[in-house]
């Protein structure tokens, strides 16, 4: 319970940017966010959870228990790290808002991959 009162957890359920980072390891990350120009456009939801309601709310929930595990545990990495899950769920999101640019330039490097758009835009959203 304390966990939860402390971390604000209620607020993850909101699109609040604030809310991602009430964790301390994530405000380089937010303030990344504010200098890029996704900022504009999108909030992290955007980004990191599918543009589906079931689907948002199953990543928020998953990703809520592990964030609060992990930070409450002290046992994360830093620098904080993607997990393949989630690279998957921002790829999509960047193939679903960047659909004609993707469609334009996509290629496959090797038969049935595709070209992923973290892998040049390492930094996307997150300037550093």
């Amino acid at each position: 319970r304390f966990t939860f009162i402390s971390a604000r957890a209620a607020s993850y359920l909101s699109n609040d940017t604030g809310a991602c980072a009430n964790c301390h390891v994530m405000q380089d990350q937010c303030a990344g966010w504010q200098r890029s120009s996704h900022r504009a456009v999108a909030v992290c939801n955007d980004c990191h959870a599918p543009h589906d309601v079931v689907g948002k709310y199953v990543t928020k929930a998953r990703n809520g228990f592990w964030h609060s595990f992990y930070f409450t545990t002290g046992t994360f990495a830093e620098p904080i790290r993607i997990t393949p899950r989630n690279a998957r769920v921002t790829e999509g999101a960047c193939r679903t808002c960047h659909a004609d640019i993707v469609q334009a330039i996509d290629t496959r490097p090797k038969p049935g991959e595709a070209l992923g758009c973290v892998g040049c835009h390492r930094n996307v959203g997150h300037l550093h």
